[in-house]
């Protein structure tokens, strides 16, 4: 198992760390309040930001350990591979032999770390909030491992096996000649229609925060980049004139989410978030997780998974000229503006 400490973070093995869950089942281990171990099994986690690096989970409030970990300043999560199926059952049940036949290692803040996982992740606890009848725990990932096991999927009741299918797998299209007239079913149509309703869960947490749902558009995209000026925006929001965007740029530095910082060898300031805009972002961005995560338990995580990755596709073979905001496009311009 390779080890990745904070300060060799590889993106793109923390990505593929991340990527090891698969609707699958976690245990989250910490320290209890009387310095015994604590843990339990659950499958509400998920990934909130790769930079920082944080990761979220949620508890029932009426939770045996909730006090517990809520108090825990430092806790693990660990995604199980597919042969500890016994080990998910036991951190499942109440009680207090969880540990027993395990034996766990310690982090160097005393966390229990099981051991032998498809991957592990040892944070530390960064804030909490209210989500319905659960705590949101949101966490700082300092230490990560990722092993070649397939991990544990639990799906329909049953514990099963992760395989990966066909990338070129497509439904079967259909045959009819219907007339070429509006309709509830056209893709366009559905896909706005998708947008909205995933928007307006999001929207009153947006407004309470002052912002409208283009300028956490653009917080999200500088979250993503960390800095770029004003052109580089309009690559990326092709729908708005430059003017659009320079004063949405200006609305949020006034509100105290960005800076401007001047920069001669671009030719134009670039803007970063400041220390408020980092916190914040981060804070919606992890409740905009939490309401995702919700949606996908409504579907059912199977159709959940299916619509990310028809969706995936259809941007694939869809990509026009606008970059993609997760590519290295303005690396060096970014490293620039440093």
């Amino acid at each position: 198992m390779q080890d990745h400490s904070v300060q060799t973070f590889d993106p793109k093995a923390f990505r593929a760390a991340l990527g090891t869950f698969a609707t699958g089942v976690t245990v989250i281990t910490a320290v209890g309040q009387d310095g015994k171990s604590i843990g339990l099994t659950a499958n509400s986690f998920n990934s909130v930001s790769l930079d920082p690096p944080l990761v979220l989970w949620s508890l029932a409030k009426k939770a045996f350990n909730l006090q517990d970990f809520v108090a825990a300043k430092h806790w693990a999560v660990h995604i199980l591979s597919a042969d500890q199926e016994q080990m998910s059952n036991q951190f499942a049940r109440g009680g207090a032999e969880k540990f027993a036949g395990v034996e766990p290692v310690s982090s160097e803040h005393g966390v229990p770390l099981l051991q032998n996982c498809a991957a592990r992740f040892e944070c530390t606890s960064t804030f909490q909030y209210e989500g319905g009848d659960h705590i949101i725990f949101v966490g700082e990932v300092k230490k990560f491992e990722r092993n070649d096991h397939p991990p544990l999927v639990f799906h329909a009741g049953k514990y099963a096996l992760a395989s990966l299918k066909d990338n070129d797998f497509s439904p079967p299209r259909a045959t009819g000649t219907e007339p070429p007239t509006f309709r509830s079913d056209m893709l366009g149509y559905m896909v706005g229609r998708a947008r909205k309703n995933f928007l307006d869960s999001m929207r009153v947490h947006l407004e309470s925060n002052g912002l409208n749902d283009y300028e956490w558009r653009l917080l999200t995209i500088i979250l993503t980049k960390k800095n770029l000026t004003a052109s580089m925006f309009e690559r990326f929001n092709k729908d708005a004139a430059l003017e659009t965007i320079l004063a949405t740029l200006e609305s949020l530095r006034q509100k105290g989410w960005i800076e401007m910082v001047s920069d001669e060898g671009l030719g134009e300031p670039t803007y970063t978030l400041s220390q408020k805009g980092v916190y914040d972002s981060v804070r919606l961005l992890a409740i905009a997780k939490s309401h995702e995560e919700h949606l996908m338990e409504k579907m059912g995580y199977a159709d959940g998974m299916l619509l990310k990755s028809l969706l995936n596709k259809f941007i694939q073979k869809t990509e026009g000229s606008s970059p993609n905001l997760w590519s290295d496009e303005f690396v060096l311009k970014e490293k620039a503006a440093q």
